[in-house]
């Protein structure tokens, strides 16, 4: 895992070799076992930090040529699938090391960037440039796992793993993009290709850009989610079998590594099953790490300490206190280069801070819930949409976002002073692709094209800022096509008996979701020849921060910060925290409002150009 930066353009920049160890500086916790940058001209240069995963010797410093000197990549992230990939050119193409980066160079110069993407399995973001055609690509992995941004100022691209490195240059002249403030409210994130910041842009999940001489870009998307199953003629105890297989071999397929390797382990289902499936793998005591707050409620330490036990792992825990919480915040963000979206982020943190003493590659639980629908409530919304039907609009797009998005749109209109432009973009985005599938598989399309992508930045920001590899299995695109293509949806949302179904049509998905039916069925079936009952079965808790505990503290934080802000309207503050109170988000609301201006004094209240 690794950070990736470059300059490329159609006219002379001063200082370029100044400006890319900038860039690299700045995100020098991405990699600090190595670094590197070229300077090709004075209009293109490519800069890398290494954190040594595969093949540690030196020689995969990057940026890397190819042999002839004509190619060269920076590359940040794993392609697990890279040795069968070599096999299938070894004949053509001589190659000077056992790192998955040369397996890019090479397959690009013999097969074609689109024969290699098609094939590559894992996570992902690289910059290829041809040097004598002038060819820029810029690629990410299909779910968005490792992030990569680019801003073009006069005629200029610069990207960079985050966008404090494309800050670093001196060449951006920041703006603050105030539409990103509804969206975040919404979303607890801003969805590609947009940031907080006017003109940067995400690279999309599953998709290039390739640039000419004159930044001109193409963008071409390589691989789009399959059709969701919905057979009632199955077998299933057979489709239980195959899905187990295709979870171990998806598990197996991200254990590869040349350093030691842990998991995190919360005490839930998809942890749980992560860490059982460590030790099926890995022929030694695995560490296993956990984390949460003393208070009763908020913390799994018990269910934790049942599956550590079972598998004789090196386990830990951590106890984060109040007070360490609030200091972590503002740190964080100078790490996000955005608002935090989820509480939880502080604690990983943390916990991701102790554990890198120990490991730098951790296994993680993200993507289990998207695929297997763990959601209960959320995920039985076109169940409830179509006994019920309620919503004005007689829409489920919107009768399902009212159910998703975080600060509702009523809240948001009232208080917020910005443009909406990004809530139309994807409405009539989303509204388009909801008219083209089933309601029931529109639910699941959205978390894997959008809710995911919050996550994954969690995940990134919280493990990187520490130098540590965060890798998720339930995301091996192999195992994803497999579960959409042959695990039937009644065997991911399963009614608990013959009568539960029409027990539930008169009710809501919060008073029937894990009573009538259980989610991730078959998830937690496969779990059994692995983990006891009590884990498996309780209640989804998540990973709970006491934020409206705290409601008078984030208050007082609130009165401190808001009044006189440019994003909301004027002498709203007081009245924004006596609405928010009554709600059982309170905390976690108020927390979101008070981080967006957190970061936006730590960004937009300095010059950044030289």
């Amino acid at each position: 895992m690794c950070g990736i930066n470059g300059i490329y353009s159609t006219t002379d920049i001063v200082n370029i070799d100044k400006r890319i160890k900038a860039m690299n500086d700045s995100i020098s916790h991405r990699g600090p076992d190595a670094k590197g940058s070229i300077v090709l001209s004075n209009k293109v240069s490519l800069g890398h930090r290494r954190l040594s995963i595969i093949d540690l010797d030196e020689r995969s410093n990057q940026p890397m040529f190819s042999i002839d000197k004509k190619y060269v990549i920076v590359f940040n992230g794993e392609i697990l699938n890279f040795a069968d990939i070599k096999s299938e050119l070894v004949n053509e193409y001589t190659f000077k090391t056992k790192s998955d980066t040369e397996v890019i160079l090479a397959s690009y110069i013999i097969k074609g960037i689109d024969w290699f993407l098609k094939k590559a399995n894992g996570m992902y973001a690289f910059a290829l440039h041809n040097i004598e055609t002038g060819e820029l690509i810029l690629a990410r992995d299909r779910f968005g796992i490792k992030p990569l941004f680019y801003t073009i100022v006069n005629e200029t691209l610069i990207f960079s793993s985050e966008i404090k490195g494309i800050l670093n240059s001196g060449l951006v002249e920041v703006s603050f993009n105030f539409a990103a403030v509804d969206e975040y409210l919404g979303n607890r994130f801003v969805r590609e290709p947009f940031t907080f910041f006017n003109n940067i842009f995400q690279v999309k999940s599953a998709s290039y850009l390739l640039f000419s001489n004159k930044i001109e870009s193409i963008e071409k998307t390589y691989w789009i989610l399959p059709k969701l199953n919905f057979d009632e003629s199955y077998d299933e105890i057979s489709i239980i079998n195959e899905t187990e297989k295709q979870i171990c071999e998806a598990v197996n397929r991200w254990l590869i590594a040349d350093v030691k390797v842990g998991a995190y382990l919360s005490g839930g289902v998809d942890s749980s099953l992560m860490t059982a499936l460590l030790t099926k793998y890995i022929n030694k005591q695995i560490d296993t790490y956990t984390i949460g707050f003393l208070d009763k409620g908020f913390n799994e330490f018990e269910f934790a300490q049942v599956v550590a036990k079972r598998y004789f792992t090196n386990h830990r825990e951590f106890i984060l206190e109040p007070s360490n919480y609030f200091d972590e915040l503002e740190r964080l963000i100078g790490y996000k280069d955005a608002p935090l979206g989820v509480p939880n982020e502080v604690p990983l943190a943390t916990m991701s801070t102790n554990l890198s003493n120990d490991i730098t590659v951790v296994i993680s639980g993200e993507g289990a819930d998207e695929l297997f629908g763990g959601y209960g409530r959320i995920f039985r919304s076109a169940f409830d949409f179509k006994n019920h039907n309620k919503n004005i609009k007689n829409v489920f797009y919107y009768y399902f976002i009212s159910l998703y998005e975080y600060v509702n749109r009523d809240t948001r209109d009232k208080y917020l002073k910005n443009e909406q432009n990004y809530r139309s973009y994807f409405d009539n985005e989303l509204i388009t692709d909801f008219i083209l599938h089933k309601n029931e598989e529109n639910i699941f399309r959205f978390f894997h094209t959008y809710h995911i992508k919050g996550l994954l930045n969690r995940l990134d920001m919280t493990t990187m800022q520490t130098s540590v590899e965060a890798r998720p299995p339930f995301l091996d695109y192999k195992l994803i096509e497999f579960v959409y293509q042959h695990v039937p949806y009644s065997l991911k949302l399963k009614w608990i008996h013959s009568d539960s179904e029409s027990n539930a049509e008169h009710l809501y998905s919060q008073e029937y979701s894990e009573k009538l039916d259980i989610p991730k069925y078959i998830l937690k079936v496969i779990s059994e020849k692995y983990l006891p009952k009590e884990i498996i079965y309780r209640k989804k808790m998540g990973f709970p921060v006491p934020l409206t505990t705290w409601f008078v503290n984030l208050e007082n934080m609130a009165k401190n910060l808001l009044n006189n802000t440019d994003w909301l309207n004027e002498n709203v503050v007081d009245e924004l925290c006596a609405e928010l109170k009554g709600s059982d988000r309170a905390g976690q609301m108020l927390w979101m409002f008070i981080n967006i201006e957190i970061f936006k004094r730590k960004y937009f209240n300095k010059n950044w150009t030289w």
